[in-house]
């Protein structure tokens, strides 16, 4: 475990978590990912952010905050989700006097999460534009940043060292291998993050992207020079790129994606998967990137992460049961969670003995906000009238 300075009196403690859990008990993480807790020393000191309740998480920061800080006098909670707040029973425990600062909803979450005693504990509710000073040149100040992505969220502001401290936003997954910042990175190892923060960012921060929008609005009059989130690397050679990085994500949300087709599908005998080759094939003709996810043997993070971000879609999948394919029926439910709206989107599929997946499919889409092809189904094995139909649509999807 190392201890990261950013600027004058101001650390890092990163935890890198492998693990075979899933992240939220959903996304994959192979890569690892970090879990960033940060302290500030004035005359007095403030620790931000904490870790989960896991021995590979709490003993470094419990060990780093006795070999180097001692007692903390703040526990500043940006966010209270368990992965920053999981250790806090055990941390107030050995910090009996520090003082819980959090957003008034932060400040419940507290008492409702951990029950803890507001008799028992000091507890601070901030909102925007609040501070707090550590004496010594340290004044720490709060903005709300509301469903970023939780209702309590706020961002923490240092302005001595222009540190943003900005938990879930800005994040990224993957393990850090004992670096920290941007600066410490090559280029392919910067474009392997970027590929996992698209990734973190569809699968836990897509729904609320225009909160996104309204958080970096709130302090885009701050002179940020380093963006210090609480997953991934901290950003202080170019902190404008992550933030300009998070608005492109957000973009998305409103249809401003790249112009790319994200194809998935799922095919029982490989009826569907023949009709699927034709679309390519039409696709290929006009130039367009694209790419494919077979249900259910891809995971959906990373189904996610390819819809989230192209203008088009391919959905190939068969009646099953009088219904949709059950593993497509799965996606279409996360896409509506995520709200991946704003797509051209081409459905096609084969059926078996009767049709029945177009209804099922019209109910599953119908908030989504799609400009939808006509759909395409057949009986059992394409004709060649119906692939070459299904190569014109595949071309026609994004001409």
């Amino acid at each position: 475990m190392k201890i990261h300075t950013i600027a004058d009196s101001v650390y890092c403690i990163p935890v890198d978590i492998r693990s075979t859990d899933l992240f939220e008990g959903i996304w994959p993480v192979p890569n690892g990912f970090s879990l960033n807790t940060y302290v500030v020393k004035g005359e007095k000191t403030a620790l931000i952010d904490l870790v989960q309740d896991r021995p590979d998480a709490a003993s470094p920061v419990e060990t780093a905050l006795a070999d180097r800080f001692g007692p903390v006098d703040y526990l500043i909670l940006n966010h209270l989700e368990p992965d920053h707040s999981g250790w806090l029973r055990e941390f107030l425990r050995k910090n009996p006097r520090a003082q819980i600062i959090a957003t008034a909803k932060g400040i419940d979450l507290v008492t409702s999460f951990y029950k803890i005693d507001k008799a028992g504990t000091a507890l601070r509710a901030v909102k925007d534009g609040d501070a707090l000073d550590l004496g010594g040149g340290k004044v720490l100040t709060f903005f709300e940043a509301p469903n970023i992505h939780w209702p309590e969220t706020m961002f923490t502001w240092e302005a001595s060292s222009g540190t943003l401290f900005s938990c879930d936003a800005f994040g990224s997954f993957g393990a850090l291998g004992g670096r920290l910042f941007d600066d410490e990175f090559n280029d392919a190892e910067h474009q392997r993050f970027e590929a996992e923060t698209l990734r973190y960012y569809a699968n836990i921060v897509s729904s609320f992207s225009a909160f996104v929008e309204r958080g970096v609005e709130k302090v885009s009059g701050l002179a940020v020079s380093c963006a210090a989130p609480s997953h991934g690397m901290v950003f202080r050679r170019n902190a404008k790129a992550i933030i300009d990085r998070y608005l492109r994500y957000a973009g998305y949300s409103k249809g401003r994606t790249e112009r790319e087709i994200a194809v998935i599908w799922g095919s029982m005998y490989g009826n569907t998967k023949k009709g699927l080759d034709a679309v390519i094939k039409g696709i290929e003709k006009r130039g367009v990137p694209y790419t494919a996810y077979q249900v259910p043997n891809d995971n959906i993070s990373y189904i996610l992460a390819a819809a989230f971000k192209s203008a088009g879609l391919v959905l190939a999948m068969p009646t099953y049961e009088y219904a949709m394919f059950p593993p497509m029926a799965y996606v279409l439910d996360i896409f509506r969670r995520k709200h991946i709206y704003h797509k051209k989107v081409l459905r096609i599929g084969s059926w078996g003995w009767v049709g029945g997946a177009q209804r099922a499919y019209d109910a599953a889409i119908a908030d989504l906000k799609w400009d939808s092809l006509d759909s395409y189904e057949w009986a059992g094995a394409p004709s060649a009238q119906d692939l070459a139909v299904l190569e014109e649509r595949g071309a026609a999807l994004l001409s």
